[in-house]
């Protein structure tokens, strides 16, 4: 059964007013989780509020029963590994493991710039993000100290203690789009693969790519978790749409293609399920408006009810 729930843009406004008010939110409607983006600024000004990931993960594991909830995704470039590792094994078993870790390469150059963090290449980026998840999983699931001596990163007999009460901890999530760097890691060492702005025709496409790069890694179809995060614009009535598709250019099934959900909560269920015939598991709804509340309870009422046994 198809599971549905937010993805919030950390750097669009959030602060700790509207962040505690989108999970009790979250949670009263049904919502399956809420993820959050992890950035210090906007890719352009103006700047806006953002809050710092972990310290808003560690709320959010102390003030919610029962979503999942984690990041989408953290850039290697913000932190060590072993940083990461140690704060999200503290947070799963804060939140008796709930969380889902995100992890990916990074790509917005203005807040490094802005904030003094080392931006290395693309390539060189995606060198590192291998080495992260080798180490964060080792960390994660090993009882034995880790020695790992690679290009970008070194351990000597580190160990997670205590260990996570999760077996293995918190699962991993690697994030995006392209075949030759992204699913290969996805394969190797995700336990969830997240699709960004795909369509349900491109998501068939790429899960048969991930699924022949399972089969090649020895690991079952079964083991990752197949979800998407995309666009939304939640019309509030016929009209609206119409003058919302018009501005665009688009209908409401081309738009869909692209990884963005366009129409009345009365056609949103439909569209999505849409994504649950090509095996999409789950949906993160990208919910730019921070403050729209009362969009987010017209779905909880009028869309989630179609996915409420999963």
């Amino acid at each position: 059964m198809l599971q549905i729930g937010l993805m919030i843009e950390g750097q669009n406004g959030l602060n700790w007013q509207r962040w505690q008010k989108l999970l009790a939110l979250a949670e009263e409607l049904g919502f399956a989780f809420v993820f959050r983006s992890d950035h210090f600024t906007n890719a352009a000004p103006p700047d806006q509020d953002s809050l710092e990931l972990w310290t808003s993960l560690t709320y959010a594991a102390s003030h919610t029963q029962r979503i999942e909830f984690g990041s989408l995704v953290t850039p290697v470039t913000f932190r060590h590994p072993s940083i990461t590792a140690r704060a999200a094994a503290a947070v799963d078993d804060l939140s008796n493991g709930r969380l889902v870790l995100g992890i990916g390469a990074g790509w917005q150059d203005r807040e490094h710039h802005n904030f003094g963090i080392p931006f290395p290449p693309k390539a060189v980026r995606f060198e590192m993000l291998r080495e992260y998840l080798e180490i964060v999983t080792r960390l994660l699931r090993n009882n034995e100290p880790v020695k790992y001596q690679g290009k970008h990163y070194a351990l000597d007999d580190a160990i997670l203690l205590p260990r996570p009460r999760r077996p293995g901890g918190p699962s991993i999530l690697v994030g995006g789009n392209g075949k030759q760097r992204t699913l290969p890691l996805a394969a190797l060492y995700a336990d969830e693969w997240n699709a960004v702005f795909a369509g349900p025709e491109k998501l068939e496409q790429l899960e048969k790519h991930l699924d022949r790069l399972l089969h090649e890694a020895g690991r079952a179809r079964e083991a990752v978790r197949r979800s998407v995060m995309i666009g939304t614009f939640l019309a509030r009535s016929s009209r609206a749409l119409e003058e919302r598709l018009e501005s665009k250019q688009t209908t409401a099934e081309q738009s869909l293609e692209s990884g963005v959900l366009i129409g009345t909560a009365d056609s949103w269920a439909e569209q999505l399920q849409r994504y649950a015939s090509v095996g999409v598991q789950r949906i993160m709804l990208q919910w730019l408006d921070l403050d729209d509340l009362e969009g987010l309870r017209l779905v909880g009422q009028e869309v989630l009810p179609a996915f409420e046994a999963g």
